[in-house]
């Protein structure tokens, strides 16, 4: 399998299962390992999105997210240029699993602090030339820094998602299973929980500037993905 370099810039793109893409985010490697391919995401990091998410946020209007997911069920949307804003991002993704461990950071009057851990539910990570590609399942796990808390988020679109048919039995299955093993990490403090004080002290390298997308190209032009 292909290995990533530390500060190479890769591209996480969601992948609906009919093979368009629903969203792309530029990330800088911070490791790669059989254990995890670790990215990071600063403010400024060059992505694209879903129009519908886009207005969502400019307009702080949630209720337009539930059109979005309606016209990914219908095939019908377009991306729409955007910037990674306010957090540092630390993503986790273990070889064939169906989740991402996250670490969101943000900036205060001393210098920065973890504001969150958030698992997000999604497929297993599939490698391709450029970075790798997943597909985000809508639910997710809001974790306080300490670890002693946690809540889960977007069970609401969630329900939506599977009454459209975006989310399968199968997948359903697949989150039920996830979930189970992620709060069992929790408990154990295992996997990147393990290290949760050296991940909390992580810093974006300096030297990396904010990564950006490569020119869109057509996905028959692609090497074919690999599990990973």
């Amino acid at each position: 399998m292909r290995r990533f370099e530390a500060g190479q810039t890769v591209v996480r793109r969601d992948v609906q299962r009919a093979g368009r893409v629903w969203s792309e985010q530029a990330l800088r490697v911070v490791a790669d390992t059989e254990a995890a391919l670790v990215t990071a995401c600063a403010p400024g990091a060059e992505a694209r999105w879903p129009a519908l998410y886009a207005k969502a946020r400019a307009d702080g209007d949630r209720s337009v997210r539930t059109e979005a997911f309606d016209a990914m069920a219908t095939g019908q949307w377009e991306l729409a240029p955007g910037v990674w804003q306010e957090t540092e991002l630390l993503l986790w993704k273990p070889p064939g699993m169906w989740f991402s461990v996250n670490a969101f950071f943000v900036p205060t009057d001393s210098g920065r602090r973890l504001r969150n851990w958030y698992v997000n539910f999604e497929h297993p990570t599939r490698r391709t030339q450029d970075g790798f590609d997943t597909f985000d399942l809508t639910v997710d796990l809001l974790i306080d820094p300490d670890l002693s808390r946690w809540q889960w988020k977007d069970l609401d679109e969630y329900a939506h998602v599977r009454r459209l048919g975006i989310v399968t039995d199968t997948e359903h299955q697949a989150v039920d299973t996830a979930r189970a093993k992620v709060l069992a990490m929790l408990e154990e403090r295992s996997g990147p929980f393990a290290d949760a004080d050296a991940w909390a002290s992580w810093r974006w390298d300096p030297a990396w500037p904010a990564p950006r997308l490569p020119q869109p190209t057509p996905a028959t032009e692609r090497v074919a993905p690999t599990e990973g």
